[in-house]
C-alpha cells in the first residue's frame, strides 16, 4: 500500500469566499476590503481551520459572514474582548478582528486600548468612516467637530479621536493606515499586519456612501490624491506630489512641505523609519484639515512597528514553569482557596 501523501490543495480567493448574500448598501467601501482579505488570504499560507475573524456590532461586523473561515459576530464593543480569550487559549490560531470607529472607539474603546498594550498576536482592522452607519448617521468618535448629523442637528461639540494616536499611547507595536479605494495598498499592509508578531492595528479609511459619502475623497480621488497623500516606505524620504516634487522635514520637531529642486533635495528630507517611536508620534499627528493653505498631507503606510514578547507567549511559558515546579493543579483545591471552614 502506498505510503505517499497527497499535496494540499492551492487555495484561491473563492474558497474564502462563502454562499452568503453580501448585504452592504451598493458602493460601500466595505466590500473593497472584503476583497482584498479574500484576496491575500490563500498567500499566508495557512489552513482555513486556522483563521478566525471575530467582529463586534456595526455595518463593518458583518464580516464573518462572508469569509469562508472560522468567526464570531459577538457583541458591542466586545470582538478584542473575545478575540483575546480566544488568542490565550489557542495561540496557534490566526486571530482578525473586525471593527468600526464607533464599535471600537466608543463602547469598545477600553478593550481595544487593552488588547494594544498587551500586544496578543492579533490583527486589528478598524474600519473608519467618522459616522454610525448601521444606526443611520449619528456622529461617532472620530467625526470631526461641527459635524451636523441627526444626533447633532446644530453641530457636534465633540473633540474626534485619533485613531493611530490613541493606538500609540497605549503602546501598540504595529500602527499603520490604508484606505479601501487603494486595493494595492490595503492588500500589502493586510500582509505586513499578518506578518507582524504581536497586536496590529490597522486603521482603514472606508467610505459610507449613505451618511458620509466622500468624507476621504481628498484622498481617494485623481485629482487630489497625489498632492493630498504621503505614502511611508521604510528608508525613504518623505516624499508626495503629482510630479514628486515636494517632501517633508523637520524643523527641530515641526514638520514643514518643502519643493525640491532648488534649495531642498531629497538628501535633506525626513527619512522614515518605522522604529523611531518619536517621529511616529509626530506622523500621527499629521491630522489637519486638508482645506487649510499649506497644510501637511495625510500619512498612509506603517507609522510604528516594534517588537516584544506577545501575551500569549508569557502566559504559556507561565503555566509552564509552574507545572513544573509544582505539578499539574488542583481545580478542587484552587477552588477552595487557602481560607476554609467546616460547617458542623
Amino acid at each position: 500500500m502506498s505510503t505517499a501523501t497527497i499535496a494540499p490543495q492551492a487555495l484561491t480567493a473563492k474558497d474564502f469566499a462563502t454562499d452568503q448574500e453580501v448585504r452592504w448598501c451598493p458602493g460601500c467601501g466595505d466590500y473593497s476590503i472584503l476583497k482584498q482579505v479574500q484576496t491575500i488570504m490563500p498567500g499566508l499560507g495557512i489552513p482555513k481551520e486556522n483563521i478566525v475573524i471575530v467582529s463586534g456590532i456595526g455595518c463593518s461586523s458583518r464580516f464573518p459572514y462572508y469569509m469562508n473561515t472560522y468567526g464570531m459576530h459577538s457583541i458591542h464593543g466586545r470582538a478584542t474582548a473575545i478575540a483575546s480569550g480566544l488568542k490565550a487559549v489557542r495561540p496557534e490560531l490566526s486571530v482578525w478582528v473586525v471593527t468600526g470607529d464607533g464599535d471600537g472607539l466608543s463602547i469598545g474603546g477600553n478593550h481595544t486600548i487593552h488588547l494594544l498594550r498587551r500586544n496578543f498576536d492579533i490583527n486589528v482592522m478598524l474600519f473608519n468612516n467618522q459616522i454610525y452607519g448601521l444606526t443611520k448617521g449619528q456622529y461617532s468618535p472620530t467625526s470631526e467637530e461641527n459635524k451636523v448629523t441627526k444626533s447633532t442637528p446644530f453641530g457636534s461639540i465633540d473633540h474626534p479621536f485619533n485613531p493611530l494616536a490613541l493606538a500609540l499611547g497605549a503602546d501598540a507595536t504595529f500602527i499603520a493606515r490604508s484606505m479601501d479605494r487603494d486595493p494595492k495598498h490595503l492588500q500589502e499592509l493586510l500582509k505586513r499586519s499578518h506578518a507582524h508578531k504581536g497586536a496590529s492595528f490597522l486603521e482603514i479609511y472606508q467610505n459610507c456612501n449613505i451618511f458620509n459619502d466622500g468624507a476621504f475623497e481628498i484622498f481617494t480621488e485623481k485629482g487630489s490624491k497625489m498632492e493630498e497623500t504621503l505614502f511611508l516606505e521604510q528608508g525613504q524620504p518623505l516624499i508626495f506630489g503629482a510630479q514628486k516634487n515636494k517632501g517633508i522635514r523637520l524643523d527641530g520637531l515641526k514638520p514643514v512641505v518643502v519643493e525640491l529642486g532648488g534649495e531642498y533635495s531629497a538628501s535633506d528630507l525626513w527619512i522614515h523609519d518605522e522604529k523611531d517611536f518619536y517621529k511616529a508620534q509626530i506622523l500621527t499627528r499629521m491630522f489637519d484639515d486638508p482645506r487649510i493653505e499649506g497644510h501637511l498631507p495625510r500619512p498612509f503606510g506603517v507609522f510604528y512597528q516594534a517588537f516584544r514578547p506577545t501575551y500569549e507567549e508569557q502566559l504559556n511559558a507561565q503555566l509552564d514553569a509552574a507545572i513544573a515546579q509544582k505539578g499539574p493543579g488542583d481545580l478542587d483545591k484552587l477552588l477552595a482557596g487557602r481560607e476554609t471552614w467546616t460547617i458542623k
